[in-house]
This record gives structure tokens, sequence and C-alpha cells, in this order.
């Protein structure tokens, strides 16, 4: 495992084998969300070079990775559409750099230095035109602002996983690890999911950034993905992971036997995908095998983005967020035509709903496929959810969050065993985290965490 400190961080990251092949029990899910997702990606692809015009444009969600900057110069960010200015202009834009596209990543660093790079300033929010990055660096505390540093990398993997899970995803940078970092995506109104990847090593129980996804998700009601730690360290006194409003990811070995990654946090919501190929943050078209939290979090905030836009798509509901009046708490707002879920009507989806899917979706991957000589830890058959929570969320899931919140195939509830092994789950998160679930009249329904009719 290779972990840098940042600020008092750890930033979290490991090398590890590449997945070859799902297991049985989740192939013929991917293969439709794949087709799904390359739908996605050819819509960048032939959208027209001279932008696309604020009536023709698209559902969309913006997804805000927290990290250390990101390599606007990548081939994986690319994408001929235009942001309409009313975008640009509810997510604060300030400054547009449009990066220079042709040479090796020194030329084009270079030929931008003095136009854009050295004149960003940590109050700026700038538009990376040609690519699908908006990104801030509210800190200032950074070399450059925004991009990934020759000595970083981290936050441009991070990104790259997000994007591979849904291409069309808008993208909100942040570059830092504090919690005015945190707020500056939180507190964006237009900004649907949050995704962090650091957070003290070993999980040590002091204070961190929980503060700021607070006023993400429970005042502003947006969705928080949260890094567990790449140590086996209970994840409920994590300050990235632990939270009961934050959605906890640790890792699954997707690469052979479908197993919890030993190195990856303990009673989390859920374990996604641990092992990825993702963009370098140093050249303009190369990629690495990396693995860890870090990317399997980003990784689920890049699926719940995927499902939000989806689902706007059927209800015809052009913008994004959930904090503002319109809005009032709904990440998915407008109505159901007949054809779809055979309902109509109203159609109003938020965290909670968005929660209760992710839940009742995981599953867990059999004790039978387990390789001892892989190094990972077998999926117990009794009490799995103290390894992976609720269990595994990758592709396959896509599909039937998508039919359960549009209300076309609902999922059953979880079994009773499951349910009360997570509600304990909850109960400690609570306990620990104190302020929750009382404070400002808010409910533990925010937290979504049971998959029963009485919630």
């Amino acid at each position: 495992m290779d972990e840098s400190e940042t600020n008092g961080f750890s930033v979290l990251s490991s090398g590890g084998p590449m997945a070859v092949l799902l297991a049985t029990m989740v192939v013929a899910s991917v293969f439709v969300v794949a087709a799904m997702v390359n739908e996605a990606g050819d819509s960048n692809a032939s959208a027209s070079s001279s932008g696309t015009s604020d009536e023709d444009w698209r559902p969309y969600s913006v997804v805000a990775p927290i990290d250390t900057g990101i390599n606007v110069y990548h081939d994986h960010f690319r994408t001929d559409e235009v942001y309409p200015d009313w975008l640009l202009d509810g997510l604060g834009v300030t400054m547009t750099c449009k990066p220079t596209f042709e040479g090796k990543w020194q030329e084009r660093f270079n030929a931008d230095k003095s136009s854009c790079w050295d004149a960003i300033t940590p109050a700026d929010i700038v538009y990376f035109k040609g690519t699908k990055i908006i990104g801030t660096s509210p800190d200032g505390n950074t070399d450059i602002h925004i991009l990934d540093d020759p000595s970083d990398g981290h936050g441009t993997a991070v990104t790259g996983a997000v994007l591979n899970a849904n291409p069309d995803a808008v993208i909100f940078f942040v570059e830092g690890f504090s919690s005015q970092a945190v707020l500056a995506a939180g507190n964006q109104p237009l900004v649907d999911i949050v995704t962090t990847s650091f957070g003290a090593i070993g999980s040590l129980p002091v204070p961190g950034i929980e503060t700021a996804t607070y006023q993400t998700v429970v005042v502003n009601n947006k969705i928080h993905t949260g890094a567990a730690d790449n140590t086996p360290s209970p994840a409920v006194q994590d300050a990235t992971a632990g939270p009961p409003w934050s959605i906890g990811i640790a890792g699954y070995a997707e690469e052979g036997d479908d197993q919890k990654e030993t190195m990856s946090g303990s009673y989390p919501d859920i374990a996604a995908d641990w092992t990825q190929v993702l963009p370098n943050h140093d050249d303009v078209d190369g990629y690495h095998e990396t693995s860890g939290t870090s990317f399997a979090t980003p990784r689920t905030a890049g699926i719940l983005s995927f499902v939000l836009d989806r689902l706007r798509t059927e209800v015809g509901d052009m913008g994004s967020g959930a904090a503002d009046e319109q809005r009032n708490g709904s990440l998915v707002l407008g109505t159901w035509p007949e054809a779809s879920a055979g309902k109509g009507g109203g159609a109003s989806i938020d965290n909670a709903d968005v929660r209760d899917a992710l839940n009742r979706s995981a599953w867990y991957p059999s004790f039978s496929t387990w390789d001892p000589t892989s190094g990972t830890m077998p999926i117990s058959p009794v009490a799995p959810c103290t390894q992976v929570g609720w269990g595994v969320v990758n592709l396959s899931n896509i599909v039937p969050i998508i039919e359960h919140l549009n209300g076309s195939q609902p999922m059953p509830d979880r079994p009773s065993d499951v349910v009360a092994c997570m509600q304990l789950n909850q109960e400690a998160r609570e306990a620990y985290w104190g302020v929750y679930p009382t404070e400002n009249g808010v409910t533990s329904r925010m937290a979504a965490v049971r998959n029963d009719d009485d919630e």
C-alpha cells in the first residue's frame, strides 16, 4: 500500500492485480450496464465541436471529488461538449481556460502557464473548456492551483474512477483536504454528490471533515461517499466513512475470487471495486492499474451519478442538486411518464430513497469462490455485514437501483438478520457521532439504513 500524507490527512492507494472477470452472478447485469455506459460516452463523442445550445442540452448530474488536483490535459477528461452558460453561472464559474491539447504534457503546461495557471487564485472557479472539468482550489496552499502537481496524482485517478462509471458526469473538482474544501462543493447548489478519499491513517478516532459532510448531506440534502481506511480498521469511527449521513465504502476484490479486500475498512456501508485502470497525472494519454478504497469510493459516486442521470431523463428533470426551494430536498424531481413504471404522476426521489435502493441492491459473494492464495479475506457466511456492510456494489447494481426507484421492478426487503446487523451499525454510528440524528429535527430517515416498509 502506498500512502502519502498531506495536511495531516492520508491519501490512500495501493497496487494490486487487475480484474479479468466478474463473478458469474453479476455478468448479465454488467453487460447491460456496460452498454448503457458506452452509450453515455458516445453522446460526448457525437456532440458538435461548436458546442451545445442551452435548449438542446441534456439531463445531467454533478459530482465533486475533493482531492490533490486533476490533470486537465489527459484524454480521459476530454469532451467536444461545451457546458451551457446557465450551468457555468450556476456553478459560480469566474474564469474560463481553454487548455492546449497539442504536444506533450510539459509543453501544454508551458503554453498555458501565463494565461491560465499563473492567473488562478483561491477565489476562482475555473471552467476548462474542452474538458468535463470545472475546478477550484479554495485552500490555496498549492504550487499550482487545481492542476495535479507532478508529485501528486491521486486526484486525477479518483476523478477518472467517477467517469469510468458515468462518462457524462459533470465534474466540479475541489483541490484540498479541509472542511473548507468540502464545503466549497457541499454548499454549491448544483452539486449532487461529494466524494472524499482521504482521512486519518488507521481510521484514528480524531475529528476530520464530518462537520462539512454533515452540512453537505443533512442540511443540503446531497450525497456523500467517503472512503474507509486501507486497513481492516472498523469504519464506524472514521471521520470520512463513519458518520451515519455518509456512505462509507470498503474494498471488494473483484479480481477473480470476489471476496473482501483484507486491507480495507470493516463494517462499512458497502464494498466496491478495489482495483481499476485509471488515468496518469503527468502525461496526456497513459493509464495505470491501482487499488484502494480511494478508487472504490469515487466509482460508487459515479454509479449513483449515472442512476440520477437516467432517472432525470425519465422524468424530464433538467436540474441538479437538492437544496434550493424549488427542489426542496429532491435529487430527482419531475413527472413519471405513463410508460415508465406503469404509474405516471409526480416523481420525487431524495437522498434516503437512493440510499435505500443502494442498500437493497447490494449482495454478498459466496464463500465458495475464495482463493486461499489470493491474500483476500473470505466472505463469512455468518454476519458478512461486519465485513462488507450491506454487501457489494458495482456496475451490476445500476439496473436494479434504477428499476427499484422508478417502480418498474421493486427489490425485496433484505433478510431480517442483515437488517438487524446494519441497524446495530447505524446505532453505533449515531452514538459515536453524537449530533445525529436529533439536531435540527433531522430523523434517521436521512441515513436510510433500514430496508423495510416502515422507515
